[in-house]
């Protein structure tokens, strides 16, 4: 299928993907043999672009498809004058994309968490999506004179996606310094997405999401996030000025 021109969010851009034509995108590169690197940009994503020139370079130059993951990408298309059909968020892609896999017999690659919190996540994709295939397992406890190490382990697997959860911006950078290297067709960090899988993180409820205050829940859970939750408004405040 053909994709969308990409959008400027703060001169990020993000294209403009409903939830299923992202998966029957993400679908087709797989069949394809092509690599694919995907980023779910949420405002505070967007605004670490906005003083890390590398992690800019990665999201505006090495990235093959950015989605609008949260509320605030979207209100910030659509106050800028674009058409954002929907948010896809980064943990929903994920459990599509398992959902898909189970029916089409594709293999992932479960990369990052705590010890053990990645098989843990598998084990609960397996009640969830039978029939899923968990090719390998590591966790994101590493030194980078172990990559090659990994990256040869991922390759061996025979898995068609690699999902990174160390957390943005290091999933990113890691996935941006090894693409080459990689064999996976779709590349893509999930953030925490491993640690709501396994149980040991809660997600906010389908009513807090659905209103747009999932960044509350999570404050609410983690207070220590609170100086990265100050990302949110400065990055309200920018949207709105680039707006006028």
């Amino acid at each position: 299928m053909q994709i969308r021109k990409p959008v400027k969010i703060l001169d990020i851009p993000v294209h403009p993907l409903t939830m299923a034509e992202t998966v029957n995108a993400l679908d087709e590169c797989i069949t394809s043999s092509r690599k694919v690197f995907v980023v779910t940009a949420n405002a505070e994503i967007i605004m670490m672009c906005q003083k890390d020139t590398e992690y800019n370079k990665i999201i505006c130059c090495d990235a093959d498809i950015v989605l609008p993951d949260g509320a605030g990408a979207v209100w910030a298309g659509r106050h800028l004058g674009y058409d954002i059909p929907e948010r896809v968020a980064g943990f929903d892609l994920f459990n599509n994309l398992l959902n898909l896999s189970a029916k089409k017999g594709y293999k992932s690659y479960f990369f990052g968490g705590a010890q053990d919190v990645a098989e843990m996540a598998g084990k609960k994709a397996s009640v969830l999506y039978p029939g899923v295939i968990i090719a390998g397992y590591r966790n994101g406890f590493f030194g980078e004179v172990e990559s090659d190490t990994i990256i040869k382990d991922i390759n061996n697997s025979g898995a068609d996606i690699l999902f990174v959860a160390l957390g943005a911006p290091k999933q990113e950078k890691w996935l941006a310094s090894h693409l080459t290297e990689l064999n996976p067709k779709i590349l893509m960090g999930i953030g925490g997405s491993f640690d709501v899988f396994a149980g040991k993180m809660e997600r906010a409820p389908k009513w807090m999401q659905d209103a747009s205050l999932e960044w509350a829940f999570r404050l609410y859970k983690q207070p220590g996030r609170w100086v990265r939750m100050l990302a949110l408004p400065k990055f309200v405040f920018k949207v709105l000025r680039r707006g006028k």
